[in-house]
């Protein structure tokens, strides 16, 4: 193998695939690390933008979604219907994501199954990893860049910050089981039900995501004790899958802020999940992965046309001017409304309101705040204080 590399990417999820993709495409001399059969718990949702953004095939998506479904603490459910405004996209990880790899390969990234290690920086400027491929010894390669995309856990973060370093996090826990051959009265395979339930979950929410023939049951939570496995279990017997075949199940942690640094200041840079970039209140992560994947390939390919590692930073920079209002408005409302059942039901009264259901999927659909509707955003506003004081109309 040829040890001379431009880039490293550590990890071959949404974002370092992503990464490996561009940078290879442009003529760069990539290695892409990834362990096999790796796969992350995930509700597998994609907005529209995502697959416009980053040419997705149709045949990826196992499912279109025109609606989800909200249920609160008491069994109410409310339906947003997405309507004229598109549709949400279903993947399911275990083949998207080696789809992602093969098309960072076919563009000239060399790829490698196996773990990375350490990584220690040269007298030359280049850096010099130790890595282990899957059936073979322990061995180093060198780049001049490295991107950490190694998801919540990262071992390229815990090498250049240290293990006290992260960002703050839920544990996310799912099975995958077949999908009812038809609809039901308690399962839409084209509606996503959004569970705000303390027994599900006291701080974040389940969820049931349909993706064609197999379906997404799971939940998240940082209270240690809560017991996310048997959320799941009354989660399936809610949607009437309780005896569906299980096909697999996933746990892992899911980082619900983005990290005030993503770079070393010498040539080591964390995108996705490694950065903490998946959106509070909702735990939406794929599309941002492949953004900063994307901005991370950009900004290593400025520090190797201009020999200055300033340009790390820019990733970071730009990701938090075009997206940082956003995740701060997401993180408010979680703080806000999952705070206890009680606040939960009136959460899901406001979701009935039609400008809280049309901004929300402008928003979720284009990835930004849809500033011009002002006098929309007034009126969310006023309805979000007067149910916060009990003095919403019933």
């Amino acid at each position: 193998m040829n040890t001379d590399f431009d880039v490293v990417v550590v990890g071959g999820g949404p974002a370092g695939a992503t990464a490996a993709h561009n940078l290879a495409r442009r003529g760069h001399r990539v290695l892409m690390i990834d362990r096999e059969g790796r796969i992350k718990p995930c509700g597998g949702a994609i907005p529209t933008r995502a697959i416009r953004d980053y040419a997705i095939p149709m045949e990826m998506l196992t499912a279109r979604i025109g609606a989800a479904r909200i249920i609160s603490p008491k069994g109410e459910k409310v339906s947003m219907e997405i309507g004229d405004r598109g549709y949400v996209g279903m993947v399911d990880r275990d083949t998207f994501d080696p789809w992602l790899r093969e098309r960072a390969e076919q563009a000239g990234a060399t790829r490698m199954t196996g773990k990375f290690h350490t990584l220690a920086y040269r007298t030359d400027g280049t850096i010099e990893l130790t890595v282990e491929p899957d059936g073979q010894t322990e061995q180093t390669v060198t780049a001049r860049t490295v991107i950490g995309a190694d998801g919540a856990n990262s071992a390229v973060r815990r090498a250049i910050f240290g293990p006290k370093k992260r960002p703050p996090y839920v544990f996310a826990y799912h099975e995958i089981v077949k999908s009812p051959p038809a609809k039901t009265d308690r399962f839409d395979p084209e509606s996503c039900d959004v569970i705000y339930d303390g027994r599900v979950s006291p701080d974040f929410y389940g969820w049931v995501f349909p993706h064609g023939a197999h379906t997404s049951v799971g939940v998240g939570s940082a209270v240690k004790g809560h017991s996310l496995k048997e959320a799941t279990r009354k989660l399936r017997e809610d949607a009437g899958l309780a005896d569906a075949e299980t096909i697999r199940v996933e746990g892992a942690p899911l980082p619900l802020k983005p990290m005030r640094r993503w770079d070393d200041g010498r040539g080591v840079l964390l995108v996705g999940d490694a950065a903490g970039v998946v959106a509070p209140s909702s735990g939406e992560g794929i599309y941002y992965a492949m953004l900063t994947g994307e901005l991370g390939a950009e900004s290593v390919e400025e520090v190797m046309a201009t020999n200055s590692a300033k340009a790390l930073k820019t990733a970071r920079k730009r990701f938090m001017k075009d997206h940082g209002r956003v995740f701060f408005v997401l993180g408010l409302l979680q703080r806000i409304w999952y705070r206890s059942d009680k606040r939960r039901e009136q959460f899901v009264k406001m979701c009935r309101d039609p400008d809280v259901q049309r901004l929300t999927w402008e928003s979720y659909l284009n990835k930004k705040l849809v500033k011009q509707e002002r006098m929309a955003h007034l009126r969310v506003f006023i309805k979000d204080m007067q149910q916060l004081l009990g003095i919403a109309a019933r």
